[in-house]
Formats: structure tokens, C-alpha cells, sequence
């Protein structure tokens, strides 16, 4: 099934950067249609199961406090409903409001909250890798909800306007008392500034589970997360296109901008080596 690749309208992306400015986040609705958000599921549960029978945990300890939180990881290398996702240009155009035109793809990712889930520990994903003053947005996630998403059945808890706070000591003790929900509707996409302090909600439901895919873009001298190179299989890496190689900093300059020009990259080096 192939994924409808609209990008935002004009007025969508001026409200997305206001209130990205502002509040620190943005939603932006009906990305997907119903149909679209069923198959994603779908194939998410797929790569989940394909992820336990090559021996991967889909419970991480040091994130969750219990089983009921499901996380899976390399989701671009098992589907490539993924790769066409992560590469969305309503998810592309948000992502560069944030960091700016060059950008890098540091992670993409599932969170499932079933009931009886959990909440981890409070935390920006900026102040994960990068010391204070946190000046500037280095970082982003645009979060796809593949269920609707409400406090009940554990939605990220985020406190708005917290991209504000430079240096860990303005996080004030009572933080946690401040945190919101998200709410949005399947379909949709959250776009979150990696200075933004949250973390994830308890499912208090019985029997609703809440399914997020994390789509973490970077500036380009943050090392990213995942060791692409190592990641992906050769079938995998001889699908991917130019532009795709650019997000994922595969091309031969790396992470030294959105990694060359789209077009000019490998097939430069190729083309002088030739020459």
C-alpha cells in the first residue's frame, strides 16, 4: 500500500511555526487517512513480532517501568512502510521549522503503551546528549499517532513552554505537576522541540492500547542515534534512494550538512573517481 505523500498547507506550517515558538509543539491533523493508519498498525505489529524472533527485547528496563510498554526499534530496516513514513513531506517540512533546512534522521521508532503501562522518568531529548545552556531547537520528533491519543490511555505528558527552560536548573522541583497530555486523533502527527520536557503517560484503560511511531530528526553534527551503516541490511541499503541516503547520512561527506546536495552526493564522488 502506498502512503499518500502530501505535504501542509501554507497556513498549516504558519500556525506550526507559531505555536512550535510559543509552546513548544505543534499537532497537526488527518496526515493520514483512516485506512492508511489501519495498514501502518498493522505492519507495526508485524515488525514487532519480526523484531522478537530475531531475539530483540521489546521491553527496554532502563526506559519502562513494566512489560506492558511494547518499544520497536530499526522499524526502517524490517518494513518499508517506515522508510516511506519517515521521509513524509508533511513530516519533513514541520521537522525543518524546527532545526532548519539540513537536517539528519537520528531514530525512528515505536512506542505501544497497553494497559497497565507506565510512565518513565521526566526528561527533554536535548539535555540527553547535549550540556546546558540548550539555546537553540538541535533536535525534533515528529510523533505519529496510530491510535487517538488521550490521557487515559497513556499519552505523552509534556510541559508547554518548557523549550523555554536553557539550563537545567530553571526545571523547577514541581515540574511534574505541570505536565499536560497530548490529545490528538489517529492520523494525526505531534511535532515535539527536542528542549520540550516530558515524558510518557500510564495507560489506565483496560482494554485501549495506544500505539506512537517516533521520528527523531537531528542537526547534522549531532550524532545520530542509530549507526545506520551497521543497521540496515544490503537489500535495504540498495533500495534506498539519493534523497533518502541524504536523510540518513549515508553518503560519502556524512553529517556534514543535509549531507550534500540532493543528486550530487555519492554520484559526484562516483563520477570524479571515474573521471
Amino acid at each position: 500500500m502506498a502512503i499518500p505523500m502530501k505535504g501542509l498547507e501554507a497556513e498549516t506550517l504558519a500556525k506550526a511555526r507559531a505555536s512550535l515558538d510559543e509552546n513548544g509543539f505543534f499537532v497537526a491533523p488527518d496526515v493520514l487517512d483512516e485506512k492508511t493508519v489501519s495498514f501502518v498498525l498493522e505492519r507495526l505489529w508485524a515488525a514487532a513480532e519480526e523484531n522478537k524472533r530475531r531475539g530483540a527485547e521489546l521491553f527496554m528496563p532502563a526506559l519502562d517501568p513494566n512489560s506492558s510498554n511494547v518499544r520497536v526499534f530499526y522499524l526502517m530496516e524490517l518494513d518499508s512502510i517506515f522508510r516511506e513514513l519517515i521521509q513524509h513531506p508533511a513530516a519533513l517540512e514541520v521537522a525543518k521549522l524546527v532545526i532548519g533546512p539540513k537536517l539528519l534522521v537520528s531514530n525512528f521508532t515505536a512506542n505501544i503503551a497497553k494497559p497497565g503501562s507506565g510512565s518513565m522518568a521526566l526528561h527533554s531529548d536535548q539535555s540527553l546528549v547535549v550540556p546546558d545552556p540548550w539555546e537553540k531547537p538541535w533536535a525534533v520528533n515528529i510523533i505519529w499517532c496510530l491510535s487517538d491519543v488521550y490521557f487515559e490511555n497513556g499519552a505523552t505528558l509534556f510541559i508547554p513552554g518548557s523549550h523555554k527552560w536553557k539550563r537545567k536548573l530553571e526545571v523547577p522541583d514541581n515540574a511534574n505537576e505541570m505536565l499536560k497530555p497530548f490529545v490528538a486523533k489517529a492520523g494525526s502527527i505531534i511535532a515535539m522541540d527536542s528542549r520540550v520536557w516530558h515524558t510518557s503517560g500510564a495507560n489506565i484503560t483496560k482494554d485501549q492500547e495506544r500505539a506512537l511511531l517516533f521520528g527523531y530528526y537531528t542537526a547534522p553534527f549531532l550524532r545520530q542515534q542509530v549507526n545506520w551503516t551497521a543497521a540496515f541490511s544490503p537489500e535495504t541499503k540498495d533500495s534506498l534512494s539519493t534523497d533518502m541516503r541524504e536523510l540518513l547520512g549515508l553518503n560519502i561527506t556524512a553529517n556534514s550538512g543535509s549531507a550534500s546536495d540532493v543528486g550530487t552526493g555519492l554520484e559526484k564522488y562516483e563520477a570524479k573517481k571515474n573521471m
